[in-house]
């Protein structure tokens, strides 16, 4: 199916269903998709290319792109809810996430004073301490926890590394600015069946989510095309009824269908 790559540094703003009028920033290559997870709704496709030999857009590039973008919405009044890192893959495998992070919450206090900063991440690398910093000082530090079985993390998420979920949980407690997305699904994948809107696997979620006491619980579904085949998105019905779950335990959640 077929699935696509953002083709620049700084693309947008795009209205998004989550965050509003959003300006994207991609600190990845605008050739291939780069990540640490192979997830199997993935809207950018699969991972093929090692990290290690990815060739990722530099520091200075990233700076001047995101200055001149701004300055240039700036002058023509366009508003801008949100600064958002996404874009091919995991914005944080950047070498320079905590400086880019850091320059752009400056620039944002410049231009766009009353914008949010955002970062949309698969929570793997929060244990490094540069990282953890530089999400904790954003706006909206939106962490994905798609489940809490191991078993269904490997399947959904196809880690390139098998992730310790006591590990990963005790890492995303730590943060006062804490938002967890989750997209939930349905299907099969290399003869494995793909649901975790069960009973069980939404209970357990429910159990991280009371011990994580997130701001803010967003979930939603798949929107666009997906690389693995046989993924179904859950119906919007669906989604409120783990939603009305969410706010019975006292949290604030969104719902994207």
């Amino acid at each position: 199916m077929g699935t696509f790559l953002f083709d620049d540094v700084v693309f947008g703003p795009v209205n998004s269903r989550r965050l509003g009028i959003s300006l994207g920033v991609n600190l990845l290559p605008a050739d291939c998709k780069v990540c640490n997870f192979n997830c199997v709704y993935c809207e950018c496709g699969w991972t093929k290319k090692p990290i290690q030999s990815a060739v990722l857009p530099d520091f200075d590039k990233i700076k001047t792109a995101l200055n001149e973008k701004l300055a240039s919405l700036s002058m023509d009044n366009q508003p801008i809810d949100m600064i958002t890192f996404a874009g091919n893959g995991e914005p944080t495998l950047h070498p320079y996430f905590d400086k880019i992070i850091n320059h752009t919450l400056l620039l944002r206090d410049k231009y766009y004073p009353n914008s949010k900063v955002a970062v949309l991440s698969n929570s793997t690398r929060i244990s490094n301490e540069k990282i953890s910093q530089a999400l904790g000082r954003i706006d909206y530090n939106i962490l994905k926890l798609d489940s809490v079985v191991q078993e269904t993390i490997e399947v959904i998420n196809q880690p390139v590394k098998k992730i310790d979920v006591d590990q990963l949980l005790s890492d995303l407690k730590k943060f006062d600015n804490l938002m967890i997305q989750t997209l939930f699904l349905k299907g099969q994948f290399k003869d494995q069946p793909i649901n975790n809107t069960t009973d069980d696997e939404v209970e357990k979620w429910l159990d991280a989510l009371k011990t994580l006491n997130p701001k803010l619980v967003m979930i939603y579904t798949i929107q666009r095309d997906t690389p693995g085949e046989h993924i179904y998105p859950v119906k919007l019905s669906e989604l409120h009824m783990i939603a009305d779950k969410v706010k019975k335990i006292g949290l604030d959640v969104s719902v994207s269908g």
